[in-house]
């Protein structure tokens, strides 16, 4: 049971996402929480990239298909109140980041089985940026303990599901709530109901794997644990084979879709990603899974990630193929002080007793 999970939810990540390519969408951007979600604030308005804009069935997937296993399992457990504000603030460090690398880590890796070698720096980056956030870890940061939600507050753990039931239909329907791109990325799409059943079935898997990049690495450093890692390999195996066969492998760093070349920001931008992942307790990925399941912190840590989409894309801090501008040099730079100083602020301080 246990590698059968690993293997394949590897599988449906890796091979899913050339085949969500395959059938429409962006290369290399088959899966990509930070991107997808970002292409979800464009729809809602939240920026205004027009070539941006549309409400991705694959990340409304992932919630309902955490939803509905949780609540298949008896798992759905409605919960918060752990510095939910902080965690807003991590979620849009976490954008910035990524948008600065164009992508989250599951991307990075998606990037690199297609051949883009910038999403080796961009993964570097990623993972000092976790052992970072281990070091505020190891010296007592806690944001805190949730608390299960009961009777009236406990409708607050159905609030992600609820939301991505309105705009899948909203999707469907064309509703007039929502932008749609004409042009750009935003109207590159496989079918709806493709994009949607590919959610569903990997966000039940995530849910079932706990899978989660930041996690993985953070085990790693702290006890060898390679389990979700594993994931990843797989994962990576996946899409390596899946972009050979299809012909999009294209090896180097120069003209790869949705890239660029400036190796700094690209380390820095997932460095930003990295530490703010372990500070919030997942990554992009990670924390949609956990919204799906009732985690009412986590959806505060996803409407950050939107709000940061918001603020990349109308301060012109986001990455393109042309490399990062000035203000998102800067915007990544902040991002690490502030998401440190938050680190640092939150350590739990040690009571000493003097006896005698």
């Amino acid at each position: 049971m246990y590698w059968m999970i690993i293997v394949l939810t590897g599988i449906v990540f890796g091979l899913g996402a050339v085949l969500l390519v395959k059938a429409g969408n962006p290369g290399n951007y088959g899966f990509c929480a930070a991107c997808h979600l970002r292409d979800i604030a464009g729809a809602l308005g939240i920026h205004q990239a027009a070539v941006l804009q549309y409400a991705r069935p694959e990340i409304l997937g992932f919630i309902l298909g955490s939803f509905s296993l949780a609540r298949i399992s008896g798992e759905f457990r409605p919960r918060g109140g752990s510095n939910p504000a902080i965690r807003f603030v991590l979620g849009a460090m976490m954008m910035i980041g990524a948008l600065v690398f164009l992508g989250c880590p599951l991307r990075g890796i998606l990037r690199l089985a297609g051949g883009d070698l910038n999403g080796l720096t961009g993964l570097a980056g990623f993972v000092a940026g976790v052992a970072a956030g281990v070091v505020f870890l190891k010296n007592g940061y806690n944001l805190g303990r949730a608390h299960s939600y009961t009777g009236g507050k406990g409708a607050a753990g159905y609030l992600a599901a609820v939301a991505a039931v309105i705009l899948l239909v909203g999707v469907g329907t064309h509703a007039v709530f929502l932008k749609f791109s004409v042009s750009g990325p935003g109207s590159l799409h496989a079918p709806v109901i493709v994009s949607l059943i590919a959610g569903l079935i990997a966000g039940a898997l995530a849910w079932r794997s706990r899978m989660c990049l930041s996690g993985g690495i953070r085990d790693y450093i702290l006890v060898r644990d390679t389990y979700l890692l594993k994931i990843y390999v797989i994962i990576f195996l996946a899409a390596f084979a899946g972009n050979q066969y299809f012909g999009f492998f294209k090896l180097g760093y120069t003209g790869q879709p949705l890239a660029h070349t400036m190796h700094l920001w690209n380390f820095l931008g997932l460095f930003l990603t990295g530490l703010a992942a372990v500070l919030a307790g997942g990554c992009p990925l990670r924390q949609i899974i956990m919204s799906g399941e009732g985690n009412v912190d986590a959806l505060c840590c996803v409407l950050g990630m939107l709000a940061g989409a918001g603020i990349a894309h109308s301060f012109n801090m986001a990455g393109s193929a042309t490399g990062v501008a000035l203000n998102g040099q800067i915007a990544t730079v902040a991002g690490i002080v502030i998401t440190a100083g938050i680190g640092y602020a939150f350590r739990e301080k040690l009571t000493v007793v003097v006896e005698g």
